[in-house]
């Protein structure tokens, strides 16, 4: 993979004095291919698909179906109708919640290890109509196998954004399965940086988020085997959910744009579209092995310098996420530090404040990295690392 030809692909590492960005997890920058591409709609075709039948709604709404067709190649889907387009990774959690007609009593069953995003989802409705939550140990397949008797809907995440590992939800789709329960894998952390085939893995339901991705901000994209959203309620109801009304009735659209209400970010779709085509031309494969080589250098740099990191010690198990604690400094303090050297990470509990305070953490500091990231950079990053670990003796 060529790392300096891909950086020339994206303005902000172009510039003067450009940013040492470790901080992918939370959102990536985007390739000026994408930023071309969401740019060409608002210039040459700034209108709405579905509805208008001259020049620029006929063209949008073709780019509409492309970029469909270009995102079920993507994860294999059988079918394009099987992809929703949604804001993020959090809308389509939300979407399954509230389509899926849990009822009272139902089991959600969930790992002890998931984003805000796939737990309080669960909580409120837990709250409001009554179902059950419940957790297993994230990655403990054993644990998974005591729990899942009885459950409705298994909601886990594939990658975790605490310490970067990954469970094994081919395998957890199989023992569901076997159990009647359907399975929702929240692919945030996985789908920017490995493979993966909905059929393979024999999923349900899979979301994840274009700005993770290098797509744009406020688009995600719902995965769902076609079947099981044809059962499924609305979401959010008006225009573009219905083929026609009266007063007193009206007939729902079929599957995907039944849950696609309103006015939609055709700009984000398109240009999502166009991240994955990146993608794809330079290989998530290549992106995989690229960041486990940086992240062994970085880790074997940090455990080094005697700097506690999150997880296991083998940066393989870890993808490209390093979570780490200096001493009994608070990780704020380490991201701000860093900062001031124009390296940009993250501090905090990450949105997953469940599993820190079960584990009574104050948070951590995350560098995660992708495929724009350097041998160089990663060196750099250890250098001044070694001075913050000195002021935490």
């Amino acid at each position: 993979m060529n790392v300096d030809k891909i950086r020339k692909d994206f303005a902000i590492l172009n510039g003067k004095n450009p940013p040492i960005y470790f901080d992918n997890a939370c959102t990536t920058f985007r390739p000026n291919s994408v930023l071309g591409k969401m740019n060409e709609y608002y210039e040459q075709y700034p209108s709405c698909a579905g509805r208008s039948n001259h020049r620029f709604g006929t063209r949008v709404t073709e780019e509409l179906i492309k970029a469909r067709r270009t995102v079920a190649d993507f994860f294999n889907a059988k079918k394009e109708s099987e992809i929703v387009f949604t804001r993020n990774t959090t809308e389509g959690i939300n979407l399954i919640a509230n389509a899926l007609g849990l009822k009272k009593g139902e089991i959600v069953l969930t790992s002890d290890k998931e984003h805000n995003s796939n737990l309080i989802p669960w909580l409120v409705k837990a709250k409001s109509v009554g179902i059950r939550h419940e957790t297993f140990k994230f990655g403990d397949l054993g644990d998974f196998e005591k729990k899942i008797k009885n459950v409705r809907l298994v909601s886990v995440v594939h990658t975790s954004n605490v310490d970067g590992t990954t469970q094994d939800v081919k395998e957890m789709a199989k023992i569901a399965h076997e159990n009647n329960a359907v399975i929702l894998v929240d692919a945030a952390q996985s789908a920017p940086h490995k493979p993966i085939d909905v059929r393979k893995l024999d999923i349900d339901f899979l979301v994840c988020s274009g700005h993770k991705m290098l797509g744009p901000s406020g688009m995600g994209i719902l995965y769902g085997k076609q079947e099981l959203l044809e059962k499924m309620d609305y979401f959010m109801a008006g225009g573009e959910t219905v083929t026609n009304s009266t007063y007193t009735s009206f007939v729902p659209e079929k599957v995907p744009e039944k849950f696609e209400a309103g006015l939609q970010n055709y700009a984000g779709i398109i240009g999502f579209a166009e991240a994955l085509r990146y993608l794809k031309k330079v290989g998530l494969g290549d992106v995989e092995k690229h960041e486990h080589e940086l992240n062994k250098r970085l880790s074997d740099g940090l455990l080094k310098l005697g700097v506690k990191i999150l997880g296991p010690e083998d940066a393989k198990l870890r993808g490209g996420v390093a979570g780490f604690n200096v001493g009994k400094m608070n990780p704020h303090e380490v991201s701000l530090m860093l900062d001031s050297y124009n390296i940009a990470i993250r501090s905090g509990m990450h949105c997953v404040h469940s599993w820190f305070n079960a584990n009574k953490l104050a948070g951590s500091a995350r560098a995660s990295l992708y495929l724009y990231n350097t041998k160089d950079e990663v060196d750099f990053f250890l250098e001044k690392m070694k001075d913050i670990a000195k002021l935490a003796r």
